[in-house]
């Protein structure tokens, strides 16, 4: 239901292009691709040389970029390297995760190191723990021992 007096975007007449429009825009780009193509093909090595770098250039400034110049700081170039310039022997910088897991490691091997020898708060503590329970196990196994033997002498002096 419309209402009164406005009207939507939709059903707006539509715009074709001329389809002698379109050809002349075309022979336009097919000239300008010719030209260039003939130009490179008319340049020396030395030139050859320079001119790649400026296709790279003109590459990397497709679209937008090339109507804007933009020098963005944050932005890191990737450099390829050549396989002779990369040193594999040399050794290669961790990341903090992985410095701080290996320091990780390390302290916990040297923790468990001293807590088997006896050097750690917690197993002089463990050790206490450990000789009371074997003092608690060794005077209920005497008495043990004591009521078995009182039995013993109790079954012995029933059958006589």
């Amino acid at each position: 239901m419309p209402r009164g007096g406005k009207k939507g975007h939709k059903g707006r007449g539509k715009q074709f292009s001329n389809p002698e429009e379109i050809d002349r825009q075309m022979r336009a780009q097919r000239e300008l691709e010719e030209k260039a193509g003939a130009e490179k093909e008319s340049s020396s090595e030395s030139e050859e040389e320079s001119s790649s770098d400026e296709e790279s250039d003109s590459r990397k400034r497709s679209g937008v970029e090339g109507l804007i110049e933009i020098e963005n700081p944050n932005r890191v170039s990737q450099k390829s390297k050549k396989v002779t310039e990369v040193d594999v022997s040399a050794p290669r910088e961790l990341s903090r995760r992985e410095r701080e897991e290996i320091e990780k490691q390390k302290s916990k091997e040297r923790y468990m190191k001293l807590h088997l020898e006896g050097k750690t708060e917690q197993a002089r503590a463990d050790l206490a723990r450990l000789a009371i329970i074997k003092k608690q196990r060794e005077e209920a196994a005497k008495k043990r021992e004591e009521l078995r033997k009182e039995k013993e002498a109790e079954e012995a002096k029933a059958k006589r």
